[in-house]
C-alpha cells in the first residue's frame, strides 16, 4: 500500500477507536463526601474550621465532635457520644461545598475523636475527619464483642398500613425491613439491635430487640424487626436502627392524625349540652306552679261604650224569640192594651185566683 494512502487510513481507525471507547458515568466519577478541618488539634473553648466538597446540592448537614471515634469505623457510640449542645448546622451550595466554623467542645466520651458530618433529611451520607481534643481523655476503642461486623446493603423501609382502630386513636404499627451483612470475620449469632423512634428534634427512644439467627462472615440476612408508637401519635416520626452503638440506618414515619377522636369529641360537644338541656327543661316544667283550672263557660265580656251616648237596651235572648208567649202581637189590639191572648189567660179555669172566688 502506498505510504500516501495508508496514513489516512490509520488516522481514520485512530478516531474510530477513540469515538468507540466507553465513557465512565459521572456518578462513577463523582467522589465521596469529604471533609477537612482548619487545624487538626485544637482546645476546649477554641474553634476550627470545617470544609466540605462532594456532598448532595443544598443539603442540610449537621456538624458534631463525636468521641471513641474514627473514619475507618464511624461513630461507634451513635449520636450519644457526640457533643450535641456544641453541633452546628450548614447547608451544601449548588456545587455540594461548605464552609462553617465550628466551636470546640469536649465529647461526653474519651477520644478518639472526630469531626462528624452527615445530611439531617434524605438521602443518608456522612464523613469524618480526625481531631484531637486537647486535655480531653484518651482511650482505645472497644473492641467488638460480637465477633463480627454488620453493615445495611439496602435501604430500610417500613412495611404496613393504619387500620380502623388506629383511625380512633390505636397505637401505630408498623414493621422495619432492611438487608444487613456480615463485614468482618467472625459469625454474628442472634444480634441485639436497639430501634428508636423520634418525634420532630426530640432524642429518640431506644428499645432493645433480639434477631433469632446466625449470619456468617460474607453472607447477609433480611431483618425485619417491630416499630409501635403510643395510642394518638401523629405527626413526623423518624425510625431508627442501632448496633454496636452505632446508627445503621433511619427512616421517616408519616403517622396520620386519629381523625375519629376529633370526630367523637366533636359529637360529645354537641350531644351533651344538647342532653343537659332537654333535662332542664323537663325539671322546669316539672316544679314551676301550675293556674287553677277555670269551670263552666266564660262569661261574655260587655261591649265597650262610648261617652255621651246612651246605651242601647240589651236585646232579648235569641231563644225568647222562638216562644210565642214572649212574642208582641201585632195589629190594632197592640196599642190598645193587652192581647186576646193575654185576657183569655188570665180568666182560665187554671188560674187559682179565679177558682177560689167561684
Amino acid at each position: 500500500m502506498n505510504s500516501k494512502v495508508r496514513i489516512p487510513v490509520l488516522l481514520a481507525l485512530l478516531l474510530l477507536t477513540v469515538s468507540l471507547a466507553p465513557v465512565a458515568p459521572a456518578s462513577a466519577a463523582a467522589d465521596p463526601p469529604v471533609v477537612k478541618l482548619s487545624k487538626s488539634q485544637a482546645g476546649t473553648g477554641g474553634s476550627i474550621t470545617v470544609t466540605g466538597s462532594g456532598w448532595r446540592p443544598h443539603a442540610l448537614l449537621m456538624i458534631l465532635i463525636c468521641g471513641q471515634s474514627a473514619p475507618s469505623t464511624g461513630v461507634t457510640g451513635g449520636t450519644d457520644s457526640c457533643a450535641n449542645s456544641d453541633g452546628r448546622a450548614v447547608t451544601a451550595d449548588a456545587e455540594g461545598r461548605f464552609s462553617r466554623r465550628l466551636p470546640v467542645a469536649e465529647p461526653p466520651v474519651p477520644c478518639p475523636c472526630v469531626v462528624h458530618v452527615a445530611t439531617a433529611q434524605g438521602a443518608k451520607a456522612e464523613a469524618d475527619a480526625v481531631l484531637q481534643v486537647a486535655g480531653h481523655a484518651v482511650e482505645p476503642l472497644p473492641a467488638d464483642a460480637a465477633g463480627g461486623r454488620l453493615a445495611v446493603l439496602a435501604d430500610a423501609r417500613l412495611d404496613g398500613s393504619s387500620g380502623l382502630l388506629t383511625w380512633f386513636g390505636a397505637p401505630p404499627a408498623r414493621t422495619l425491613v432492611l438487608t444487613v451483612g456480615n463485614v468482618g470475620g467472625a459469625a454474628v449469632k442472634n444480634p441485639v439491635f436497639q430501634v428508636g423512634t423520634s418525634h420532630g428534634v426530640f432524642a429518640p427512644e431506644w428499645q432493645e430487640q433480639q434477631w433469632r439467627g446466625t449470619i456468617r462472615p460474607g453472607g447477609k440476612a433480611r431483618i425485619e424487626l417491630p416499630v409501635e408508637l403510643p395510642g394518638g401519635a401523629h405527626g413526623d416520626y423518624t425510625v431508627s436502627l442501632k448496633y454496636g452503638g452505632k446508627v445503621m440506618a433511619e427512616h421517616p414515619w408519616d403517622v396520620g392524625r386519629p381523625w375519629g377522636v376529633t370526630l367523637f369529641w366533636i359529637l360529645v360537644l354537641l350531644v351533651v349540652p344538647a342532653a343537659v338541656f332537654r333535662a332542664g327543661m323537663a325539671v322546669v316544667d316539672r316544679v314551676r306552679p301550675r293556674s287553677p283550672r277555670r269551670r263552666g263557660p266564660r262569661p261574655p265580656e260587655p261591649a265597650p261604650r262610648l261617652p255621651g251616648l246612651k246605651s242601647a237596651p240589651d236585646r232579648a235572648p235569641a231563644s225568647s224569640a222562638t216562644l210565642p208567649w214572649f212574642t208582641p202581637d201585632s195589629g190594632p189590639d197592640a196599642a190598645g192594651g193587652h192581647s186576646a191572648r193575654h185576657d183569655d189567660s188570665s180568666t182560665s179555669p187554671a188560674d187559682p185566683t179565679r177558682k177560689g172566688s167561684g
